[in-house]
C-alpha cells in the first residue's frame, strides 16, 4: 500500500514538473512568435511569462528567455527545427522571468545582450551576466527591424523595451502590465515614482504602436501603456 502511494506521489510530481517546464510558442505576426513559459511563484501560484522570437532571414533573435534553462533549451530546439539560427538574445531586465535561461544561451554560444546595469544586477544576485552589452539608451540590434530602448526606471531600474518598427510591435516585458492586471504586481525592485514618466517616454518615442506585448498576460495595444501608468499613479496617490 505504501509503495502504491509512493508511486502515485512520484507520478504526480513528474506531471507537476512537466507542467512547470511547459513551453508554448505561437505566431503573432509574420516572422514574429511569442513564447510563453510557466513557473510556480509564491504567493501568486503558476505564473506565465512571455518573450518573443523575431526572425530576420534565417537568423532568429530571442527577446527574453523562458523561466528555466530547460525551457530555453526547448526554445532553441524549436528555432533550429524550423531551419533558423539562434543568432542573439536580448535580456530586458535581471529578473528570472526574463533571464532564467541566460546561462544556457551563453554556453550555446548565442550572443546575449543586456545593459551594464542589468549585468551588474545579475552579478549581485550571483548569476551569470550577458556576454554582450547594450551600449546606448536607443540601441539598434538589427537596423530598421529590432530597436532596444531604455525608457527610465519602472518595474526595475534596468528595464528596457524592444521596438519592432516593421511590425509596429512593442515588447514591453514586465515594464508593461496587461489590461487584466489590477495592480503593478511584484514591486520589490520597482521605481513607482519614476514609472509614469518612463511610460510617457515610450509613448512619445513610439507614437505608432499598434501591438504591445507585456511580460505577463494578454497582448493588446497602446492602452496597456496607459493602464500601467494609471496603476502607478494610483499607488503614488496613496503614498
Amino acid at each position: 500500500m505504501i509503495r502504491n502511494i509512493f508511486i502515485v506521489f512520484w507520478l504526480f510530481s513528474v506531471v507537476a514538473s512537466a507542467d512547470e517546464q511547459s513551453l508554448k510558442i505561437k505566431k503573432i505576426a509574420d516572422n514574429v512568435y511569442q513564447h510563453v513559459s510557466y513557473q510556480t511563484i509564491e504567493p501568486w501560484g503558476m505564473v506565465s511569462a512571455s518573450g518573443l522570437i523575431v526572425v530576420d532571414g534565417k537568423d532568429a533573435y530571442i527577446i527574453d528567455t523562458p523561466w528555466s534553462q530547460g525551457d530555453t533549451q526547448q526554445l532553441v530546439n524549436w528555432i533550429e527545427s524550423k531551419g533558423f539560427y539562434p543568432k542573439s538574445a536580448i535580456i530586458t531586465h535581471f529578473h528570472e522571468d526574463a533571464s532564467g535561461g541566460l546561462s544556457f544561451l551563453n554556453q550555446s554560444r548565442v550572443k546575449t545582450y543586456a545593459t551594464a546595469k542589468t549585468n551588474d544586477l545579475l552579478r549581485i544576485k550571483g548569476r551569470e551576466p550577458a556576454n554582450s552589452e547594450i551600449t546606448s539608451s536607443t540601441f539598434q540590434l538589427v537596423s530598421d527591424a529590432i530597436e532596444i530602448f531604455y525608457p527610465g526606471a519602472g518595474h526595475t531600474v534596468d528595464n528596457v523595451v524592444v521596438w519592432l518598427p516593421q511590425k509596429s510591435i512593442l515588447f514591453g516585458g514586465c515594464f508593461v502590465k496587461s489590461l487584466e492586471s489590477k495592480s503593478l504586481g511584484n514591486t520589490e525592485d520597482a521605481s513607482v515614482q519614476a514609472w509614469p514618466d518612463s511610460i510617457q517616454n515610450v509613448i512619445q518615442k513610439y507614437p505608432n504602436i499598434e501591438v504591445v506585448v507585456p511580460g505577463h498576460g494578454k497582448a493588446g495595444d497602446i492602452e496597456l501603456l496607459r493602464h500601467t501608468e494609471k496603476l502607478a499613479l494610483k499607488i503614488q496617490s496613496l503614498q
